[in-house]
């Protein structure tokens, strides 16, 4: 295991919080895939003059120099931030303690990242029947920005695998499905006024007020009425307005109010026919009626993040693989979002298992226990043996 925890404690020094670079991180991978003959490819962010972060996807082909089908090991790169949280150690400084491997990303998921790098010698050494492709990616944690923009390119660089396994920490479960990401901003724009002459503003306050009390009865329907799936902990499409901001003064009718709201729908429910429901009364119910107060009054969405939910069939052939691999039988689905449904809408049948607990994967003295990744480290060794074999 030296190896494994010598990588993780390697990635953990970098510090990849989302709002600064991952290149140094994604360097140091490259090289390494150089080392063993494997020339990885480096996909950077949109702005190509000013490039800041990127996505890093390799492929061990087939023996017989296939590279189309086989399957993904992928995870991303960045992490939360650490600020205001009280640590004991220093958070990119990987310790162990109690059995525990402690530092920022050790679950999320640099305790994956480090097991896969500590295996490229033997990978690259191994008589694969299928390709082994590794996709590491940016922006996770703020909106799966980097996975989606990485699938997105597979057709034009001729990338077609089969199958993924996304390590979040899952305890090493076998996880099947999870809920949908999808984060709003509605801005309400109003006409600004003193408050003594209230009919010759609009208040944007008000009218936001009104859209949170309509999502307010919407997300209680959903709790009231379903559809419901009890292999999650929360059975039910959840949904929350949890940042609003407006207003200057208490003596100025607000012209503009800001509402962030979300939503994490069941993985078999289709979105979209939500987000029409949401748009539906923003634009043909209450931005008519500011426009009519005062023309320069409207409303405006946002989209800050949509990612797809997961949902695969028990029987599927990666559920089947990643339990054959070691990977813990379960039929629980999970509340939070990852890339695998971005790998799954793609056509690529996907799942998720990792080492480590989400409970701990963004606090304060985030940590992984080594017996996470003794367990991952057989995982990635039964699966090399497997594609080495032709069972996988």
């Amino acid at each position: 295991m030296n190896s494994s925890v010598e990588w993780i404690t390697r990635l953990a020094s970098f510090d990849t919080t989302s709002r600064i670079s991952n290149l140094e991180l994604i360097d140091c991978v490259a090289d390494e895939l150089r080392r063993v003959g494997v020339e990885p490819l480096i996909l950077g962010n949109e702005d190509a003059a000013q490039v800041r972060k990127a996505n890093l996807f390799a492929t061990f082909p087939a023996c017989d120099g296939r590279t189309d089908g086989g399957i993904v090991l992928s995870g991303h790169t960045d992490v939360v931030p650490v600020d205001g949280q009280d640590w004991d150690s220093d958070p990119f400084t990987a310790q162990q303690r109690g059995g525990r491997l402690y530092g920022r990303g050790t679950a999320d998921m640099k305790g994956y990242l480090g097991v896969i790098l500590s295996r490229l010698e033997r990978i690259s050494q191994a008589t694969l029947t299928e390709p082994l492709h590794l996709a590491f990616s940016y922006d996770e944690e703020v909106g799966l920005l980097g996975a989606e923009r990485m699938i997105g390119q597979f057709a034009g660089h001729g990338i077609r695998p089969a199958s993924c396994i996304v390590g979040e920490p899952s305890g090493m479960r076998v996880v099947r499905g999870h809920k949908s990401i999808n984060l709003f901003v509605a801005r309400f724009r109003g006409v600004a006024a003193h408050s003594s002459l209230t009919p010759q503003g609009v208040n944007a306050i008000h009218y936001a007020g009104r859209f949170i009390e309509f999502y307010r009865q919407l997300t209680h329907h959903w709790r009231e009425n379903g559809p419901f799936d009890d292999a999650y902990p929360v059975p039910f499409t959840t949904g929350g307005v949890n940042l609003i901001s407006g207003g200057i003064a208490g003596n100025t009718v607000p012209d503009a109010c800001e509402v962030e709201f979300e939503f994490r729908a069941l993985g078999t429910v289709d979105t979209a026919p939500v987000v029409a429901q949401i748009r539906e009364f923003l634009f043909d119910v209450l931005e008519p009626e500011m426009k009519a107060e005062q023309a320069a009054a409207g409303v405006e969405l946002i989209v800050k993040a949509q990612g797809p939910g997961l949902e695969v069939d028990d029987d599927a052939g990666i559920v089947r693989l990643a339990q054959d691999c070691g990977g813990l039988p379960s039929d629980e689905k999970v509340t939070y979002g990852t890339e695998a449904g971005l790998f799954h809408r793609a056509g690529i049948e996907t799942v998720v298992c990792g080492p480590g607990e989400i409970a701990v994967a963004h606090a304060a003295n985030e940590y992984v226990d080594l017996e996470q990744i003794e367990a991952c480290e057989s995982f990635v060794d039964s699966l090399i043996e497997r594609l080495e074999r032709g069972t996988a």
